[in-house]
């Protein structure tokens, strides 16, 4: 039964026109006070418009749902003190009405010292899921092992279209956007934990990576936890799309963990088709082809779900998650990616009405 935690980034918007608005600061001291929010849940995030949360330690998926409800909705009412909402959305749909400051920890000053025009413009949000891998090599196979299916989560997951009011043509902007870091991507192939350690610490030397904190790979080892940390998916529309993906997440760690222990070979792709791939997930979402993880070749994108279906099943069944993510599944397919409904609602009611969405959905249930 591995354990899993989810982080998730969202934005802070004035209700009405649905504009980013730095008031993190005054949100999160209100946040302190909430009972329904424990020590540390909720922080800040590179720029002030952004907070972040992080559940505690879950065992099952609806244990995962409870904490995220709980949270948002503590937040939620934190913001509407300050004349603002929270919202869970991979990127801003519309721009800020001034300039973004960055929150004031040395880390993120740093952050815009070294790359002003990066960071004023990241207003990007993430969900993060850590899976619990007491072994560090076996943490390295199991990252190894997920590499060829980071495309296809970025595809499933994608819900940044829009950006400063107009359409992208990516289903995740974010992806596309956070790409301008240094090391960024889908992390390259490492042998083992020592081999793992000993490139961080080369990248460290250079001098361009200040922390591993700044390794923005999509799936990387967690310096804190010993947990594999998987960072493609902007952060869901709703905590039911959320709950699907941490439980896909997690039966794909656990799939990969089960395949190392029969000694099945590792993948190995090209890393520019696995670059390639990714692009393309993040720009045709669901609605043409994706490249498959098992032979590199481009399928339809329900047949390639399928491939995935079929790898997480074992996965699924080990941590008991598989009646839950069949069902969470279905009502995703029925809906759509977060992409799809932001770009039908924008169509549909313009802006007012997008934003009225995003609000509702951040906070349903």
């Amino acid at each position: 039964m591995l354990t899993f935690g989810v982080e998730e980034e969202y934005l802070l918007v004035d209700p009405a026109t649905g504009a980013p608005v730095p008031r993190a600061e005054e949100v999160l001291l209100a946040a302190d006070l909430r009972p329904a929010l424990r020590p540390s849940e909720a922080q800040h995030e590179l720029l002030q418009v952004q907070l972040e949360v992080a559940t505690p330690v879950c065992h099952d998926l609806a244990a995962a749902a409870r904490h995220l409800r709980r949270m948002r909705a503590a937040l939620n009412a934190s913001a509407a003190q300050w004349g603002c909402r929270i919202v869970a959305v991979g990127g801003a749909p519309f721009a800020a009405d001034g300039p973004v400051p960055v929150t004031d920890q040395d880390r993120y000053r740093t952050a815009r010292a070294q790359a002003p025009q990066v960071v004023d413009d990241l207003m990007l949000n993430g969900m993060h899921v850590h899976v619990g891998v007491e072994d560090e090599d076996e943490r390295v196979a199991a990252l190894d092992r997920i590499r060829p299916w980071l495309p296809v989560l970025v595809a499933m997951t994608g819900n940044s279209p829009l950006w400063s009011g107009a359409d992208t043509e990516f289903a995740s902007w974010r992806t596309i956007h956070f790409d301008r870091w240094p090391v960024s991507g889908p992390p390259p192939s490492f042998r083992d934990a020592a081999d793992y350690r000993r490139r961080v610490r080369a990248l460290l030397d250079t001098g361009v990576i200040r922390d591993p904190g700044r390794l923005y790979w999509m799936a990387r080892l967690s310096e804190r936890y010993p947990t594999v940390e998987v960072r493609a998916a902007d952060v869901q529309l709703t905590v039911a799309d959320a709950e699907l993906f941490a439980g896909v997440i997690r039966g794909l760690v656990a799939a990969a963990l089960l395949a190392e222990r029969r000694g099945e070979p590792r993948p190995d792709p090209p890393e520019e088709l696995l670059r390639a791939a990714v692009w393309h997930a993040a720009h045709d979402g669901l609605a043409t082809t994706l490249i498959s993880a098992r032979d590199g070749a481009a399928r339809p994108a329900g047949a390639v779900l399928d491939e995935l279906r079929e790898y997480l099943a074992p996965g699924l069944d080990l941590t008991g998650d598989t009646s839950a993510v069949d069902r969470l599944w279905q009502d995703f397919t029925a809906a759509g990616t977060g992409a799809d409904r932001q770009r039908r609602w924008f169509r549909e009611s313009g802006r007012k009405g997008l934003t009225k969405h995003l609000l509702d959905c951040t906070v349903a249930g």
